[in-house]
């Protein structure tokens, strides 16, 4: 049984003026990126590409929560990403998504996975990514920037994040960090994991990109969550009803759809039968130009292949 698939202050580069203007940096540093040599994909293997506001984008997307430790499981398994996720191993599997085709990251902006980042493209490697503003930086404003001067392709608004504003009635200030992106010149867009936020969104016509559509609401209250559940819940609660009604929303938006949590944190996992029917279930709501994120654990699995096989049978089954 494959095991651990999941999905989901400043930081200066060195070599970077943070004085300078941000789009001037982040577009010295693709064009740096752009001169280095491609890592080669294997034959048949590699996922389609996709456009994403210029830039040609694998349709799937390694995720970053198992290289930051959040397995959305258990503390132990947490513990046992953190553990196995040193700067060598969480640099292995950015090559070997590389090599299988997977050109993209989506990670959070915060400063361990930048400094790693950095570090891996200083060694040649040329994965695009996509940031996630990271909560514990006071200044979101100022973390976004900082993702664009490290060459980010896109940004989003941490959905948990979102969904905490649209819960304390204070969605607005929401679309104040998206004009900051699209200040510095990246790609927009706004994480959630609650289907009425895109409702909101669409209705009032936000000036964004992309949206981050988690398929399972995790961040519904546990009043809620226990009363669908039956039972007592004071955590996060994997509702599959939710899948249906969040990519329901995905097909609706004429805006580009990240969409993660496709596994359900392993729980979609219990066979490659069981992956690809989660796989076929996305794939019949998204729209040709939207992508499916999903966080690799290569511990005792070879999820990269694996991962991309899955995915190309699903496309081509729907």
């Amino acid at each position: 049984m494959p095991k651990g698939l999941t999905r989901a202050g400043r930081y200066n580069q060195p070599g970077i003026d943070m004085a300078d203007s941000t789009v001037s940096r982040r577009d010295a540093l693709l064009a740096a990126l752009a001169a280095r040599p491609a890592v080669a994909a294997l034959p048949g293997a590699a996922p389609p590409l996709i456009d994403f506001g210029g830039h040609k984008v694998s349709r799937l997307i390694v995720g970053g929560n198992p290289v930051s430790g959040n397995s959305h499981v258990s503390r132990d398994q947490d513990r046992a990403m953190r553990d196995y996720f040193t700067t060598a191993n969480a640099k292995a599997l950015l090559r070997a998504c590389e090599s299988a085709g997977i050109n993209t990251w989506q990670s959070r902006g915060d400063r361990h996975i930048m400094r790693l980042l950095n570090e891996y493209r200083l060694e040649g490697g040329r994965i695009q990514w996509i940031g996630q503003t990271a909560s514990e930086i006071a200044d979101t404003s100022a973390n976004i920037r900082d993702m664009a001067a490290l060459g980010a392709i896109g940004a989003y608004h941490h959905g948990s994040r979102t969904d905490a504003h649209w819960y304390a009635g204070t969605i607005e200030k929401v679309g104040d960090y998206l004009k900051t992106a699209r200040q510095a010149g990246l790609r927009v867009g706004l994480g959630t994991h609650i289907p009425e936020v895109v409702d909101y969104v669409e209705t009032h016509d936000w000036d964004l990109d992309f949206y981050m559509t988690a398929v399972y609401n995790l961040t519904r209250k546990k009043e809620e969550a226990s009363k669908l559940a039956g039972r007592p819940i004071d955590g996060e609660f994997f509702y599959d009803p939710d899948r249906e009604r969040m990519l329901e929303r995905v097909r609706k938006t004429s805006r580009q759809c990240l969409i993660f949590k496709v596994y359900g944190a392993t729980r979609k996992c219990g066979s490659r039968e069981d992956m690809l029917a989660a796989l076929r279930l996305v794939f019949r709501y998204a729209k040709p130009n939207d992508a499916v994120v999903i966080g690799m654990y290569p511990k005792e699995s070879e999820q990269v292949k694996e991962n991309c096989a899955i995915l190309n049978q699903a496309i081509q089954s729907v």
